[in-house]
């Protein structure tokens, strides 16, 4: 028996997304409950999900098997004095923040519960937290996101797609967005209303807000994808490799885990500055051609990323018996 555990506060949020892709990952090949330990659990994720509510004192609580940790922890919560010992305990760890790393590294004594395993979603976080662990990309549904038919237009439509957060946007993007509509570029942003005060809305540039459209539906309207991020830095970023899966050639800024996958010049581009983002955002613009290569490339890297041996080896850790 595995249990799954997220607040899942936010349909859009990327933790929850996280844990509702690892339950359709391993649902089907074991036997998967997902809990909430929120008070403020989602009604639309409630309704579309088996979600249930801890609820001690009702006797609603796991009863041994696999504790799975996503964007949620068992500190200074009284259920799990209720619960059964899991067998194992496992924490996605898809932050960097260290004050949850000490506080998931070792459960309270009193509940003798075994080790933690951490799971990290990107070479990039170990390395940046000096922390060793099962490194597995995050889960996505790669037949949801699968590329379209592109006709190829005049105007080609830049854009990018986060929660609706200051922390998610840099602010030298600002110039960047409105360099490329001074260019003709048009920009479709969603996640994106934090930015109108400092951004004309007109004919150039759309700011929806997050949610506005389903994410698949969102990046079929692109031809490039542009991704940095302000204050937040990204441990995986979900939503490049969303992307890549839709056949979009990417332009992302070079820190954050997506890196590790995004080749410079083969299945997209990283870059450090501003005037480099420009540079190579001018280049696909022109060339259609060049978009279809990368598009191509990158929608391959994520089908190897996401291939059936590549899934059973990420399902089997989840699903192999605490070791003795």
């Amino acid at each position: 028996m595995i249990h799954i555990f997220n607040g899942f506060h936010n349909p859009n949020g990327g933790s929850e997304q996280e844990a509702l892709r690892l339950y359709e990952l391993l649902h089907g090949r074991g036997d998967v409950q997902l809990w909430s330990t929120s008070s403020r659990t989602s009604e639309e994720l409630s309704a579309a999900f088996p979600i249930r509510r801890l609820a001690p004192l009702k006797g609603s609580v796991p009863r041994g098997g696999t504790y799975v940790f996503v964007g949620a922890h068992w500190r200074n919560r009284a259920w799990p004095y209720f619960a059964a010992r899991p067998e194992r305990l496992v924490y996605v760890f898809n932050t960097f923040h260290p004050k949850l790393l000490a506080l998931t590294s070792t459960p309270p004594p009193l509940l003798r519960w075994p080790a933690t395993e951490f799971v990290l979603i990107s070479a990039f976080q170990s390395r940046l937290l000096g922390v060793k662990g099962e490194i597995q990309p995050s889960p996505i549904d790669i037949g949801r996101f699968a590329p379209r038919v592109r006709d190829t237009r005049a105007q080609p439509v830049i854009g990018r797609l986060s929660r609706d957060t200051a922390d998610k946007h840099h602010p030298d993007d600002i110039a960047v967005y409105r360099t490329l509509a001074e260019r003709g570029c048009k920009l479709l942003l969603q996640g994106a209303t934090t930015l109108a005060a400092a951004l004309p809305q007109d004919d150039a540039i759309r700011l929806l807000p997050e949610g506005a459209m389903a994410a698949p539906d969102f990046l079929h309207e692109l031809d490039i994808f542009y991704y940095r991020t302000g204050e937040h830095v990204e441990t995986f970023g979900r939503v490049v490799l969303e992307a890549m899966a839709c056949g979009l050639p990417v332009v992302c800024h070079r820190h954050g885990g997506y890196a590790d996958v995004v080749r410079h010049g083969e299945n997209g581009y990283l870059f450090d500055t501003s005037e480099e983002a420009l540079a190579i955002l001018a280049e696909l613009v022109a060339q259609p051609a060049l978009r279809a290569k990368i598009g191509a490339a990158a929608r391959r890297t994520v089908e190897e990323l996401y291939s059936p041996a590549a899934l059973d080896a990420r399902s089997a850790f989840y699903l192999r018996g605490a070791t003795r």
